[in-house]
């Protein structure tokens, strides 16, 4: 086999975002997926005549033409096509302010527009709102000036440029919100989105909260036309274009080191020889079952030890392909949020039991804004929530079975009494997606696909401050959710583009290489 430059093993997001940063780089690079398809959570799968999104609600910054944002941007750049939908809103929330009131509200996109709508909802809201918004601003380019350093940024550029990053980023987004005096019905709906990155108000860092709302609000959220297929299969074929090699049903099992360097990975193939590894792998997979464990650092053993009961989101989500036009069922948003209560730390805690305490659920209609999704005269929904692993301990196959089942009819009850709608006699193909159907499928622990939590200690503005120390592991780092930008389909296309330029700077420097 010929010596490769860069392997990268696995073909989700942050892979081929990888992958093709190599390639455009002049590497020499191999491309690896244990799958017959490129994707990961970035897929579609069949039932019946309906081709069905496993994963994608939306994303964020990919912007319009005129006003690309860094994921358009990133995608021009490579060269890939993707035929991008825009959604209309930011979203719906049906659920109850923290005083006990009802809330039902529907927040458009674009900065002018959301903060008037705030005001139409919270009177008085409208300075602090845009106070907050300026204060987004200024976050956001902090965290560009950061990205572009590739791990070395001058702390004093920061304190002179970016102050307020450095006074608020790593603050709970709930205290700075409070700070900022905001009206409590106001952080009520601006709370809506924790769920988008799984921790709540009280942990979630507020670097990460205003990278992503910001994104979200200024430039609107998109989709692609026919499914996240479509963009993974866009970014293999540019990646072939530019030279690179991509082997499916390649299994990787082992990394191999020459002394303390990676030098290659063992397959279910033969033996791939190389001068860097790129894995879209979970750290505590690697570290535990892919690498020798005595050339596994102390401060990565450390880490993984922190984080051991830390992992990301585990989804659950039951996919409905329906038989009547989404206007027949009075479906009017294209996403809506639903929840107990507007207080995040409560329904953070309470979808410890999904029978039990969760009442938090995302619904989403994919043909509100891409109509052509399914066959004319069709709709597909899907119900979101997220659980843990104790919800299915110590079950056997037709307990999970009915287990499963029993939290769908939950969820579509709670869904079709808040919603006022009728599912049930329009259902004509369904799927159920539990945390071990993400588990199987992705090889993620637990069925994680958020990585680690992104809270406290370990929250965004920490990890991307370490990117300023050499990586422990020569010729080998872990890329996508686990990284420093965390979860969500844009996170982990720039993470992998971030890792990679590492990779390459190792490689050309001969650092870690």
């Amino acid at each position: 086999m010929p010596k490769y430059d860069v392997c990268v093993v696995g073909a989700g997001n942050a892979g081929l975002s990888a992958a093709i940063q190599c390639q455009l780089a002049g590497k020499k690079t191999l491309l690896i997926e244990k799958h017959n398809i490129p994707g990961g959570c970035a897929t579609s799968f069949r039932r019946g005549r309906f081709e069905i999104e496993p994963s994608l609600h939306e994303l964020c910054d990919v912007g319009p033409i005129e006003d690309p944002g860094e994921v358009r941007q990133m995608f021009d750049d490579y060269g890939v096509k993707v035929n991008w939908v825009r959604c209309k809103d930011c979203f719906r929330v049906i659920s109850t302010y923290t005083d006990g009131t009802p809330m039902d509200v529907t927040m458009p996109c674009g900065i002018k527009e959301y903060i008037e709508a705030m005001e139409k909802y919270v009177p008085g809201s409208k300075k602090q709102m845009e106070d907050l918004f300026e204060l987004f601003e200024e976050v956001l380019a902090g965290i560009a000036y950061i990205s572009a350093s590739n791990g070395h940024a001058d702390s004093n550029v920061l304190k002179e440029k970016y102050p307020n990053l450095l006074r608020t980023g790593a603050y709970p987004t709930s205290k700075v919100l409070k700070a900022l005096k905001l009206p409590q019905k106001a952080i009520d709906i601006l709370a809506t989105y924790w769920a988008y990155l799984g921790v709540d108000m009280d942990h979630l860092a507020f670097i990460h909260y205003a990278a992503m709302v910001h994104k979200y609000v200024s430039r609107g959220a998109y989709v692609p036309s026919h499914t996240s297929h479509e963009i993974s299969v866009a970014m293999v074929e540019r990646f072939r274009e530019l030279g690179g090699e991509v082997w499916m049903n390649c299994r990787a099992e082992e990394f191999l080191f020459d002394g303390d360097k990676c030098v290659g990975v063992k397959t279910n193939m033969g033996q791939i020889d190389c001068n860097y590894v790129l894995a879209n792998i979970n750290p505590d997979i690697i570290y535990g079952k892919m690498m020798p464990k005595e050339l596994v650092p102390e401060r990565e053993k450390k880490l993984s030890a922190a984080r051991q009961q830390r992992f990301g989101a585990r989804m659950w989500t039951a996919y409905f392909c329906l038989d009547c036009d989404y206007k027949e069922l009075g479906i009017k948003d294209y996403n809506t949020f639903l929840m107990g209560t507007a207080d995040s730390v409560k329904e953070y805690r309470d979808m410890a039991d999904c029978m039990k305490t969760n009442n938090y659920a995302i619904l989403l209609c994919y043909n509100v804004d891409n109509p052509n999704i399914s066959p004319e005269g069709t709709c597909i929904c899907s119900i979101t929530s997220m659980g843990t692993p104790k919800d299915y301990d110590n079950l056997s196959q037709e307990d999970y079975n009915a287990y499963k089942n029993e939290i769908c009819e939950k969820f579509l009850t709670m869904v079709e009494e808040k919603m006022h709608i009728n599912f049930r006699d329009h259902i004509e193909e369904m799927a159920i997606a539990t945390p071990w159907t993400f588990a199987r499928y992705l090889g993620t622990p637990e069925g994680s696909t958020y990585g680690y939590e992104t809270r406290d200690w370990d929250g965004m503005m920490a990890r991307m401050m370490m990117l300023s120390q050499d990586y422990p592991i020569k010729g080998l780092r872990p890329i996508g959710a686990a990284g420093p930008r965390g979860d969500g389909y844009s996170a982990a296309y720039v993470c992998g583009r971030l890792m990679a330029r590492l990779a390459i700077k190792d490689l050309n420097e001969g650092g870690n290489a």
